[in-house]
């Protein structure tokens, strides 16, 4: 007989178990609380839609997102306090639906604006259309991997933030000390970041250039999500990463360095002399093509290992579906219960043919099946690497760079190098991105689920809905982004425009006069990729510089009235204004009878300023781009790939797991070293308290890194949000003490006082099951 709805169900150890058959969740098999509630799926949904708004900004702002599970379950707990107490399993539907919205919105910030660099308009309905298509295809994928990777895997894989997530939910439930200690680090994570931005009282971003060591640098994102991911994955998987990172910054980008240092030339894909490059400039134009190809490397890899846990799962939902589905699920416990093998076979099959057929996408039949095989590789790795260090440091751009590899490469053995099949080429990666993403937050949910008890088909269903409801937001959001920073600027051009690229699109120019639009999506012509406006003969006006990867980091704004330029000003250079006439420019210090800054001079008055405009960088973006015009092209750096893949096999040969040391060679060291600390403050712990096993998946330690990576995801939104209001000047305190608050001391205080917090606390609390003592 089941319990009430409400009643409190007895607590489980979840990380004894060395087999499935004796794992107990917290809530049994035998017992069925409510769960897919309207309520929680209507929460969920409205959670879902913030966070993915918020990721979509921070992954073009900065190229990474963070896991939004966590998070959404601390709120879904607050918010039905208010409303009436919620079972264990409703708010684990909600941070299930939730969770859809930042892991679809990482693979569409990812990819799409790289459409925008290539030359091509972004509409709606194509980010629409990608984002549910991706979306559904990462759900559908993982539901015959679940059983393999989340229940015969238990114990191997840790799924960390998914195990967080658990805790969160049960101590939620229980209340008492355990809540105490995920919302004391809630509170800790959260005032932390939001004391390092946006207020901007210590430096969160430290980072030192060595002066006699050219191209070397460290620098660490001093986060508490991040030293929580650390504590949580362990001093073994950290160790690795940080391998990696130490590679990439301090031998392969000083190497770069080196030997670059008396060319006078440069080499590509760069566009710039080696020895004027910053560090982080080397990297990004030579050391991510070898983490893109140590990570896709390491995720064949990984892929081959677990083929035979893939084709046992396979071989079962295929022999469910042949003896009767209905039957056989209704004779299975109710926390083994996913969705019909039917739903994957005609639903992928359905996506197959809406992906061909869907006409805002242009994608032929071949490459609509490459997106399903694609799609399944990626979905199996994203969940594996997931499980292993995590979602917030899955490395989904390094997949997606794999992916257009090999599309281009097969497109470039079939001919198919047009400037169409650029398009095609990253709708392709687009789809299977965004299926990846989706692919490794499904497994983190799921583990979830399987540690709380919930029923796997009902935690899918939120998934699906979840899919849906965010994907009309997140399209809305890049476009709103992309258009609120999208400048006008003169430009002249001596080539006309190929006629081939003017549309018969009509727009007004900013000097009241109509144009034509143009897309240049041929590269290496005499006219740069992009969109511009031109005249009855074809000459180019002026360039429509997106908002995402713009190139043109300024606008100009006529003034009210003309103003005499103040005596003694040197002329800095000549720029073209609104009207396409040519001025001087010069720039106006402190004290004048206008605003300082840079002005356009006509005859000694001044007739426009010159304001800087905010532009986001679109990394990733930036590099698929590159990617796909470089293969299309034939001038991919196919040696840096290629050391990239010796990196991968090297590893594997000294015995050391290739796929987290690839990713911490791909991912910025200022990444890796946070969470390197939290690896070696569990490390200690686990010294402390008498082996590698002292530390148990529902320890204090755990408890508060849970809550870190809550408060400090929460308050990565705050900043999201004061950044996307343009009101950072407001809100940073620390610019009246710079000389302390902006020194690399300030941040390393900070993160180490939250660190010995985390140590304090891990040493000295008791179990959270049944209170006994570590």
């Amino acid at each position: 007989m089941s319990a009430p709805a409400d009643a409190p169900l007895p607590a489980a150890d979840l990380s004894s178990a060395e087999a499935p058959a004796a794992h107990q969740p917290y809530v049994p098999a035998s017992q069925s609380p409510r769960e897919l509630t309207f309520r929680a799926l209507f929460l969920g949904a409205v959670l879902g839609i913030i966070f993915a708004a918020s990721s979509v900004y921070l992954a073009l702002k900065v190229g990474l997102t963070v896991s939004a599970s966590i998070p959404i379950a601390v709120l879904s707990i607050t918010i039905f306090r208010f409303f009436g107490r919620a079972t264990i399993l409703e708010n684990n539907i909600v941070q299930t639906t939730g969770s859809a919205g930042e892991s679809i919105a990482a693979g569409v910030a990812f990819t799409l604006p790289s459409l925008l660099l290539m030359g091509y308009d972004l509409a709606a309905g194509k980010v629409l259309v990608l984002s549910v298509l991706g979306g559904l295809l990462g759900v559908l994928m993982m539901i015959p991997l679940r059983h393999g990777l989340i229940v015969e895997e238990h114990g191997k894989l840790k799924y960390p933030e998914g195990t967080a997530c658990a805790d969160v939910l049960i101590v939620g439930e229980t209340g008492g000390t355990n809540a105490k200690t995920v919302f004391a680090g809630f509170g800790i994570g959260f005032l932390y970041k939001l004391l390092g931005d946006p207020l901007k009282l210590f430096q969160m971003n430290p980072d030192h250039r060595f002066a006699s060591w050219k191209g070397a640098s460290i620098g660490g994102e001093l986060t508490p999500e991040m030293l929580g991911v650390g504590y949580i994955i362990g001093p073994r998987t950290a160790s690795v990463m940080m391998a990696g990172g130490v590679l990439a910054y301090l031998i392969l980008i000083p190497m770069v360095a080196f030997f670059g240092d008396g060319l006078d030339a440069p080499i590509f894909p760069a566009t710039t002399l080696i020895r004027d490059m910053s560090p982080n400039e080397i990297r990004s134009r030579y050391v991510l093509y070898i983490g893109a190809g140590a990570v896709a490397t390491g995720g064949f890899i990984s892929l081959g290992r677990a083929l035979p846990t893939i084709f046992k799962a396979f071989k079962s939902g295929i022999k469910s579906f042949r003896a009767g589905k209905a039957e056989g699920a209704a004779k299975a416990p109710r926390t083994e219960q996913d969705l019909p093998f039917s739903v994957v076979v005609y639903g992928s099959l359905a996506l197959l043919l809406a992906i061909w057929l869907a006409p805002m996408l242009g994608i032929t039949f071949v490459s609509a099946v490459l997106i399903m095989l694609f799609g399944f590789f990626f979905v199996t790795v994203s969940s594996r690497i997931t499980g292993e260090i995590g979602s917030s440091s899955n490395p989904i751009s390094g997949m997606t760079v794999a992916t257009l590899l090999i599309t281009c490469l097969l497109f470039l053995a079939m001919g198919w190098v047009g400037v169409d099949h650029r398009a095609m080429a990253l709708s392709t990666a687009a789809i299977v991105c965004i299926a990846a993403s989706n692919g490794g937050t499904t497994s983190q949910d799921l583990k979830t689920g399987f540690l709380v008890g919930a029923t796997p088909r009902r935690q899918q269903i939120g998934l699906l809905i979840g899919v849906v409801t965010s994907a009309f937001f997140i399209g809305s959001t890049l476009l709103f982004l992309n258009s609120s920073y999208t400048t006008v600027a003169a430009e002249t051009y001596q080539a006309p425009m190929p006629p081939t690229a003017i549309s018969a699109e009509v727009a007004k120019g900013p000097d009241g006069n109509e144009y034509r639009v143009a897309y240049q999506t041929e590269s290496g012509a005499s006219i740069p990729q992009g969109r511009y406006l031109v005249d009855a003969s074809g000459q180019v006006a002026f360039v429509i510089d997106p908002g995402i990867g713009g190139r043109v980091p300024w606008a100009t704004e006529k003034l009210g009235a003309k103003v005499k330029a103040p005596e003694g000003l040197e002329k800095t250079g000549t720029m073209l204004g609104p009207d396409r006439k040519s001025y001087d420019v010069v720039e106006v210090g402190q004290g004048a009878a206008v605003p300082a800054g840079r002005y356009l001079v006509e005859d000694g008055d001044l007739s426009y300023r010159v304001k800087e405009v905010k532009k986001l960088d679109a990394p990733k973006a930036s590099l698929f781009a590159l990617i796909i015009d470089g293969i299309l092209t034939r001038k991919l750096p196919w040696g840096l790939v290629g050391i990239g893949v010796m990196l991968a096999i090297m590893m594997e040969l000294c015995g050391v797991a290739s796929l987290p040391f690839a990713v911490g060679v791909y991912l910025p060291i200022s990444t890796s070293v946070p969470i390197f600390v939290g690896g070696i403050v569990r490390w200690l712990v686990d010294r402390k308290r008498g082996g590698a096993g002292g530390e148990e998946d529902f320890s204090p330690g755990t408890l508060l890194s849970s809550g870190y990576i809550a408060g400090g995801a929460i308050a990565g939104l705050v900043a999201a949000l004061v950044a996307g209001l343009g009101m950072e000047s407001r809100f940073d305190v620390g610019a009246f003490m710079p000389a302390v608050t902006g020194s690399n001391a300030s941040g390393l205080v900070a993160f180490g006082l939250i660190s010995a917090m985390l140590y304090s606390a891990a040493v000295r609390g008791q179990s959270a099951v049944g209170g006994a003592k570590h």
